[in-house]
């Protein structure tokens, strides 16, 4: 399973990576493996207003729905409208194409809440 070096993630398995002051987010590899093939997301549209660790929409798989919760507070930006006809990217590809959203971070300190990956490998194991 890949929990890459570079990003930060929540416990309830959502990675982000920064650049400047502009987030993306996704699920983490551990987190598709446990829902299965996901079928369709709810995600918001640009503009939204999020806030730290709450519910910004829902992934959709074959086992189950769950909510998606932002790891960090700001504007979504953009979404990832590949992901509406092709929400399976997620499954193969995580941490790259299969990204969800884009946030402006009203906050970049939050980023200290969040858990380092050996933290999240602890988390997962």
């Amino acid at each position: 399973m890949k929990i890459p070096s570079d990003l930060r993630y929540t416990e309830e398995h959502e990675w982000i990576s920064v650049d400047d002051d502009v987030a993306t987010i996704g699920i983490t590899d551990y987190a598709q493996g446990e829902l299965g093939d996901v079928v369709y997301l709810d995600l918001p549209e640009a503009g939204t207003k999020v806030g730290q660790l709450e519910a910004f929409g829902t992934i959709e798989a074959v086992k189950t729905v769950a909510e998606l919760f932002s790891p960090v507070s700001g504007e979504v930006i953009e979404i990832n409208a590949h992901l509406e006809d092709e929400p399976e990217v997620i499954n193969a590809d995580p941490y790259g194409e299969g990204w969800m959203v884009r946030i402006r971070m009203d906050d970049p300190s939050e980023l200290e809440n969040l858990l380092t990956p050996d933290d999240y490998r602890t988390l997962i194991s």
